[in-house]
């Protein structure tokens, strides 16, 4: 059955990408620079696969970019030719004058999408929990996915950000890499994660790419010498001034319930990392009092936020279930193109008040 649908979705796939590059050809005959089609057809097919074409040797590594920009010009460019052919259809405008202009917008798309992912902001959040304790600033990020696109350029950016804000935790909520912690060994980013600072540490958790990356105890090992300590499924005391939870991503369907995490000392804030907030009830009926999570991406590109919202309780920003303080982030990366529209690359700043 998997390898039915596997074909059916190829299929519709291929469809698409016939559909984008019957336009594009239409165009470009309109603006008669269309050429060598055999050439032109090739080359569309081998970027719409070249995210899977790129994974198979090194030497292949620029198709993954060419890839990750298709998937970009696919859903835009879709919209934008459904648009076009509906305008050509019933208005006398020319195949010409609409292709330029539908090809003009998609570039202003793509600058402005570019202009969001590599810019991050920080966001503020302030809470107030009703448990004993001195006031505490922690510093929340997740899905860099630090890799090829999303770089060491892009995480000094973070760390630059973190450290500005002087926080006494730092949180790292899954989806630090893309899949493969080679990258981010080779190229030395563990040597710019050092330079985070803060009070108590820097802790991060699994996301679901570490886990299709495969490489989680080489993830570890390399997170530790970043000096970023990875909660898988435990529970540990700071400072003796908070509990402080990571939980394996569900991915992982042998992962602990929360039960088996709770804290000793009920009456010390409990803070929770779960990368995908798959389900907010549990950890509010356990007594959490902060829970942080990443993965939605806010959909990364619009409208794909729709969809995020109808899949997840809470997709993005703040609310509060029971006593539990919940925060989702969008990301400080992306995933797939390096662009974000209606979303834009972040870190969110939390500042913890507590009223005894």
């Amino acid at each position: 059955m998997r390898i039915l649908f596997g074909i059916i979705a190829i299929v519709i796939y291929s469809g698409i990408t016939v559909y984008l590059g019957l336009n594009l050809r239409a165009w470009l005959l309109s603006i008669e620079v269309y050429r060598w089609p055999y050439l032109f057809w090739g080359f569309l097919f081998l970027i719409s696969f070249g995210f899977i074409i790129g994974k198979m040797h090194k030497v292949l590594t620029p198709f993954s970019v060419l890839g990750s920009y298709w998937m970009f010009f696919l859903e835009y460019g879709l919209m934008l030719c459904i648009m076009a052919n509906l305008v050509v259809l019933f208005t006398p405008l020319s195949v010409k004058v609409v292709g330029t202009g539908a090809i003009g917008l998609l570039l202003v798309l793509l600058i402005i999408g570019t202009y969001f992912a590599y810019t991050p902001v920080v966001r503020h959040a302030t809470i107030e929990m009703d448990k004993p304790g001195e006031d505490m600033r922690v510093v929340m990020a997740s899905d860099f996915h630090l890799g090829l696109l999303s770089g060491k350029r892009h995480l000094e950016k973070f760390v630059d950000l973190s450290n500005e804000q002087q926080p006494d935790l730092v949180l790292l909520a899954g989806d630090i890499v893309d899949d493969s912690p080679q990258r981010f060994i080779n190229t030395g980013m563990g040597d710019v994660m050092k330079n985070l600072q803060s009070t108590y540490g820097v802790y991060g958790v699994l996301g679901n790419h570490e886990h299709y990356g495969k490489e989680i105890a080489a993830f570890r090992q390399a997170m530790q010498d970043a000096h970023v300590q990875i909660l898988v499924d435990e529970t540990i005391l700071i400072a003796n001034r908070l509990y402080l939870t990571g939980r394996e991503d569900v991915t992982n369907k042998k992962r602990l319930p929360i039960s088996a995490l709770q804290p000793d000392e009920k009456e010390l804030p409990w803070l929770m990392m779960n990368h995908t907030p798959n389900d907010l009830d549990e950890p509010a009926n356990a007594g959490v009092d902060l829970h942080v999570s990443g993965h939605t991406h806010k959909g990364q590109m619009w409208p794909n936020h729709y969809i995020t919202q109808k899949v997840f309780e809470l997709d993005y920003g703040y609310r509060q279930k029971v006593d539990m303080h919940a925060l989702v982030s969008s990301g400080f990366g992306f995933w797939g193109p390096p662009t974000r529209i209606g979303s834009q690359s972040e870190l969110w700043v939390i500042d913890i008040t507590f009223s005894k």
